[in-house]
């Protein structure tokens, strides 16, 4: 790595830093109780071993780590594993600067100009609001770190095409197989992967699609070997199954294009956040959703058409469609959305914004275009990295997060059930019995606020968290 190179991976290093600061100390949230506090299963490796087989086993280890050679108190592990979730960002965030580089290069652009638009995407990428889910909230950490494995196997991946020697070239694809079986082992939704690695062996200088499907090969017998994985375990077997209970493909097709504008309008461009948005489940056109549908493939129709004009917008649309693929198109969710589900999918839409902000006139001095240029990309992170400092405040406790979260989603009474939990937890009963009563108010057949409600009245702790 070069002087320029050094210092734009201090660059994203320091930015990094300077807008999670606040997160660190924040309390464990939600799903972080039941997945890591309250989970002997990840305190100690003899424990983690003795679950085996099970789901998401490299994840899991990552928390047995952080638990076992942290201090043992709550508070000290809340920050190493945040500090962690931060190190799996910044890395992530390097990797998106240096493949981006290549990519982009492959894509038409010359040397520096991919240089310059893959630096300012890795700062999007950093800085917006939308990754604090990844990052902040300790059990978005399965996002990040698949996040990682998969871009290390992306990066191998890159290097099979231009690998001098035919023994290079195995060695290239056999660090991709254990990169994407690693990915994998921390979340499911991974086998995405193959997808990505034709699409960046397809932008490779002379590559045909013939070409592309014979260097992505072994990443395609991984997939079939992991689904063989997935029927022989019972806990993938039950993970699976309760997915598919959820609500129909065709219903889930329908639902998820609200998802999808929610994820690519408000959370994307708009900067929203939520940790529960109150998304509508749907088993039939309507006009509305109609309208979505024709503007979202709208533009995705117009992204692939600029594939030999402006290939590096195609390479972005297609590298978010194929990384919101995994949660956000058939297979259904509990949840229609979260802004998780964009971690790397962003990188994708930040290319395609970086690109035009870094361009520059061949053989003309535009001094006052550069101006203009410096200026729309400093506003673009002063206000992302604004809203990542307000977003992760939210964190500081379970009370502010869900508070937070009913403001943006006053009508779910799942919301209200949560802040009631974290109002009785931390002692303000009045508090609670407001939210538990919204909770009920808004939902009256669900047992959990009612019950919650009454464990208020006499004196003793929540017990039914959603």
């Amino acid at each position: 790595m070069n002087l320029a190179g050094a210092l734009r991976a201090a660059v994203l290093l320091a930015a990094a830093l300077a807008v999670y600061a606040n997160a660190l100390p924040a309390s464990f949230q939600f799903d972080d109780w039941n997945t890591i506090v309250d989970n002997p299963r990840v305190h100690a490796w003899s424990a983690w071993w003795a679950s085996m087989p099970g789901i998401r086993p490299l994840l899991k280890a990552t928390w047995v780590a952080n638990w076992t050679l942290a201090p043992d108190t709550l508070a000290a592990r809340t920050i190493a594993m945040r500090a962690t979730n931060l190190a799996l960002h910044v890395a992530n965030a390097w990797l998106v600067l240096a493949l981006g580089a290549r990519w982009l290069a492959a894509c038409g652009l010359d040397a520096a100009h991919a240089r310059r638009a893959a630096f300012v995407a890795a700062l999007i990428f950093v800085l917006h609001p939308a990754q604090t889910e990844a990052v902040t909230w300790i059990s978005g950490r399965s996002v990040s770190l698949m996040a990682l494995a998969m871009l290390l196997a992306l990066a191998a991946q890159t290097a099979v095409g231009t690998a001098p020697t035919p023994a290079r070239r195995r060695m290239a694809q056999g660090v991709a197989v254990i990169a994407f079986v690693a990915a994998l082992a921390v979340k499911e939704h991974a086998w995405t992967l193959p997808l990505a690695a034709w699409l960046v062996a397809r932008i490779a200088p002379g590559a045909t699609a013939r070409r592309a499907w014979r260097d992505t090969a072994p990443l395609w017998a991984v997939t079939v070997a992991a689904l063989a994985v997935v029927f022989a375990t019972p806990d993938y077997w039950r993970l699976l199954g309760n997915a598919l209970a959820t609500r129909s493909l065709g219903s889930n097709l329908l639902t998820q294009i609200d998802g999808q504008w929610y994820l690519l309008v408000r959370v994307a461009l708009g900067l929203h956040t939520n940790l529960d948005p109150d998304l509508p489940v749907h088993a039939a056109w309507s006009a509305p959703l109609l309208a979505k549908a024709t503007v979202l493939a709208l533009s995705f129709a117009a992204a692939l058409v600029q594939w030999r004009r402006r290939c590096w917008v195609a390479f972005g649309a297609l590298w978010c469609a194929i990384h919101l693929a995994a949660t956000n198109t058939v297979l259904p969710r509990l949840d229609v959305a979260n802004d998780r589900q964009l971690y790397l999918a962003l990188a994708g839409l930040a290319w395609i914004v970086a690109v035009p902000l870094t361009a520059r006139t061949p053989g003309r001095d535009d001094g006052v275009g550069r101006v203009v240029s410096a200026a729309a990309i400093a506003l673009l992170c002063v206000v992302a990295a604004a809203a990542t400092v307000r977003r992760n405040a939210d964190y500081a406790t379970e009370v502010t997060l869900w508070s937070a979260t009913a403001v943006a989603s006053p009508y779910k009474p799942r919301v209200w059930n949560n802040l009631g939990f974290a109002w009785h937890a931390a002692g303000d009963l009045d508090a609670a019995r407001r939210a538990y009563d919204r909770a009920i108010a808004l939902d009256p057949d669900d047992p959990r606020p009612r019950i919650n409600r009454a464990l208020v009245d006499a004196g003793e702790a929540p017990s039914l968290r959603q």
